[in-house]
């Protein structure tokens, strides 16, 4: 039995001992009374004179005595129930440390297992990946940065929905992005990829494959680290990757995209990062986002982006509609931009000639 099990259990025998020492306590004060008017019936009846009036007060002293041991009897019951329901009380509590402590066990055990798996996923990812991340950093560096001349293909967007335990409706997401490229101006200009439930497969497939224009992830993820899915269909952990293993995935492409959007929690700290040696433009949180504000500001941010807004024109749209819907999170989203590049300049969905 798990300890929040332990804990109802503890607090509904609480209240049933608080209730039956309320009775108790009820039932005595009765008996008390019972007694008290018994003692004064029977005084009354000694100092009276008249026979008919000390049989009568006699009689009521008797009731009164009755209705006193009747009450003393439901006191003593009820008290003896009372003591059975403590005594219960500290068997639960017992048991209640005892699967508070097996809890706290298990917990740091995930998660020392957790950072063993993230760490050696980090080793083998920085291996199989150092050698084409130090080629693009040397690039980067040694060529002035250009984005690549427009091309006549649609804008490609590989959105990568991650919610292992269940916590976060990115299915909507997709669906609310979907619904707002398909209302605007440009909507046959963009083509999408929505892959909810998604793993760092999808990830490396849906670069090599589908050659996006903006990698977009929704999920769980904090200052240095993102969760993808793993390959089960019951609720898990996830799968860790950091936020350098993430960088030099999106790297590892000859066309890296020109957008990475992080619309997930505190990532906004992972962007400097992105725009320093993978894309020229990244967007993250700055803080944690409700799923709502999330949502809201993906939809819009991709509606505008279709209307033939600039980068930064619907990165203000979004924002802008999470305060006119009232919602908290409008400061949230962040956008970085690379050395030479301006964000207000860069349109990604122009007109079909």
């Amino acid at each position: 039995m798990s300890a929040n099990q332990y804990r109802s259990q503890l607090e509904r025998k609480r209240k049933q001992r608080a209730d039956a020492e309320s009775k108790a306590g009820s039932f005595r004060a009765r008996e008390s009374t019972a007694r008290a008017a018994a003692a004064s019936a029977r005084q009354a009846a000694s100092r009276t004179k008249n026979e008919s009036t000390a049989r009568s007060k006699l009689r009521e002293a008797e009731r009164e005595e009755r209705d006193a041991v009747k009450a003393g009897k439901d006191a003593s019951s009820w008290q003896a129930k009372a003591t059975a329901y403590a005594k219960d009380e500290q068997g639960l509590r017992r048991r209640l440390e005892v699967a508070e402590k097996s809890e706290a066990q298990s917990a740091e055990r995930r998660l020392q297992r957790t950072s063993r798996t993230a760490a050696r996923r980090e080793v083998a990812e920085r291996a199989s990946l150092v050698s084409r991340i130090d080629a693009t950093e040397t690039a980067v560096r040694a060529l002035q940065r250009e984005l690549p001349a427009p091309q006549p293909e649609k804008l490609r967007v590989l959105i990568l929905g991650a919610a292992s335990e269940g916590d976060l409706r990115v299915g909507r997401e997709i669906k609310r992005i979907r619904a707002g490229v398909e209302s605007a101006l440009h909507r046959d200009q963009i083509e999408l990829d929505g892959r909810p439930a998604a793993t760092t497969e999808d990830l490396l497939s849906g670069l090599t494959r589908f050659r996006p224009h903006i990698v977009h992830f929704s999920g769980h993820s904090n200052d240095d680290l993102i969760v993808f899915e793993d390959e089960l269909d019951a609720h898990h952990e996830g799968v860790v990757v950091t936020a350098t293993a993430f960088a030099s995935a999106v790297a590892a492409s000859d066309n890296p995209p020109v957008l990475v959007l992080l619309n997930s929690c505190r990532s906004a700290s992972q962007i400097d990062e992105l725009v320093r040696v993978v894309v020229p433009f990244a967007i993250g949180m700055s803080d944690s986002i409700d799923d709502a504000d999330a949502i809201g500001y993906a939809a819009w941010f991709y509606t505008a982006i279709a209307d033939g807004q600039s980068i930064a024109a619907a990165h203000r749209a979004g924002r802008s509609a999470l305060q006119l819907a009232g919602l908290p999170g409008a400061d949230l989203p962040t956008l970085a931009s690379a050395a030479g590049f301006d964000a207000d300049d860069v349109i990604l969905v122009k007109p079909a000639a």
